[in-house]
């Protein structure tokens, strides 16, 4: 069975990850920074060396990589890399900018952009972080960075991930997801990837 790290998993376990990930050939590594979720593993972007180098087929990490800071992004990209097998892969989602601040040129950032399960989201909160539980206390869900799709690509290029994918969505999810594989693949494998694990 391989094995799939889950990071900034918050209280989400695999079948609130992908298709491909939500499968019986895949176990699941949970890790976060907050100790109440009761992760496997506590821990950073920036610092998982409870993760052995390499012990890892799959890595999701969902709308995790915007609470970053700019500089703190290639150094957490090089963990993820670390981790993975030779053949492995990451999959990474975010907020998409570009959609994002279209609809602050519309002067829309405070009027909500959708509705999630925990109320409206505006765009103010897309882009900086979700206000109510920031209001209580919870800072961890400040946003520090952002991407686009092709600032996101290059990027994860950048890193050393050798073959990448990504989409965005526009109205009602305002995201981008990513596929970034440690060794070449073959541009049907990559499709194959890409439709087993994006939304």
């Amino acid at each position: 069975m391989k094995t799939f790290l889950h990071v900034g998993c918050g209280p989400k376990h695999k079948d609130q990850t992908t298709r491909g990930f939500n499968s019986p050939d895949w176990a699941e590594l949970r890790l976060d920074i907050d100790e109440s979720v009761k992760p496997d593993v506590v821990g950073t972007m920036t610092d998982m060396s409870s993760v052995k180098t390499g012990s890892v087929e799959g890595l999701f990490s969902s709308h995790n990589i915007e609470h970053l800071y700019p500089h703190e992004v290639p150094q957490a990209l090089a963990e993820f890399k670390r981790v993975l097998s030779p053949d492995g892969f990451v999959v990474i989602t975010c907020p998409d900018l570009q959609s994002v601040c279209a609809l602050v040129a519309e002067d829309k950032l405070t009027e909500p952009a959708y509705t999630s399960p925990a109320g409206p989201i505006a765009p103010l909160d897309i882009l900086f972080g979700h206000r109510p539980p920031m209001a209580r206390g919870n800072l961890y869900m400040a946003h520090r960075c952002g991407f686009t799709q092709k600032v996101l690509t290059s990027t994860l290029q950048a890193a050393g991930f050798t073959t990448v994918a990504a989409k965005r969505r526009g109205h009602p999810y305002y995201d981008l997801w990513a596929l970034g594989t440690s060794s070449a693949l073959p541009e049907a494998e990559l499709r194959e990837l890409a439709l087993a694990h994006f939304q």
